[in-house]
C-alpha cells in the first residue's frame, strides 16, 4: 500500500504546532507546557492537536525524529570514520549552528534527556562499529571511553551555546576532535 502525500494544511498545521512547542520551550519546561497553550500559540484548537498528537511529549517526539533524521540526511557516511573525525564533527556543529533555536532546546536542559541518550547511542553505537572494524578492541574498556567523549562533547556544545556561538563550528569542531582522538588512544 503506498502511503499518501500529506495534504498542504496537515504540513502547515504540524509546522505550526511544531513552532508553537519550540517558542514555549524557550520559555519554560517541557513538563510545564499544556496542549492549550501550544493550541494557542498555533491558533487551533484542541481538536486539531489530537487529529496529529496524542500529547505534547510526542510532539516533542515527531521534532526530535526530524532533527536526528536532518542530521544523518547533512552527514556524509563516508565521513563516520574515525580519522575523519573533524570533519564528521565540524558537519555536525555546523548543523547546530544554521539550526542554533532549535538545537539550543533540544540539547539544553530544557529538552528531552531522553532525546539528548539517544544521540549520544547514535554516535556511540557508529563510533563503537567504526572501532571494531578496524582494530579488535576490548568492548567494555571501548564503550566507557565512548561515553565519557560523548557526554564531553554534549557538554561543550552545551558551553557553547552558554556562550551564544562566539567561537565558530570550526573551533569548537577542533577541540572536540582533539580531545576525542586523545581519549580513543586509551583503548
Amino acid at each position: 500500500m503506498s502511503q499518501k502525500k500529506e495534504d498542504r494544511r496537515i504540513k502547515m498545521t504540524k509546522y505550526l504546532l511544531r513552532e508553537s512547542l519550540i517558542d514555549l520551550l524557550e520559555e519554560k519546561s517541557m513538563f510545564k507546557i499544556t496542549i492549550k497553550e501550544i493550541c494557542q500559540k498555533a491558533d487551533v484548537n484542541r481538536s486539531t492537536f489530537y487529529a496529529h498528537f496524542s500529547d505534547p511529549h510526542q510532539l516533542l517526539e515527531s521534532i526530535e525524529e526530524e532533527y536526528v533524521d536532518k542530521i544523518l540526511h547533512d552527514i556524509n557516511p563516508d565521513m563516520m570514520d574515525t580519522d575523519k573525525a573533524y570533519p564528521l564533527v565540524t558537519d555536525i556543529l555546523e548543523f547546530i549552528y544554521k539550526n542554533e533555536k532549535m538545537s539550543r532546546i533540544l540539547l539544553s536542559d530544557r529538552g528531552d534527556l531522553h532525546f539528548q541518550k539517544k544521540i549520544m547511542k547514535l554516535v556511540h553505537d557508529n563510533v563503537l562499529n567504526q572501532m571494531k572494524d578496524n582494530q579488535p578492541i576490548d568492548l567494555d574498556k571501548a564503550g566507557l571511553v565512548s561515553s565519557f567523549v560523548i557526554s564531553g562533547c554534549i557538554g561543550i556544545i552545551q558551553n557553547w551555546f552558554e556562550n551564544d556561538l562566539k567561537s565558530s563550528p570550526e573551533e569548537i569542531g577542533k577541540i572536540i576532535s582533539d580531545l576525542t582522538t586523545s581519549a580513543l588512544t586509551f583503548i
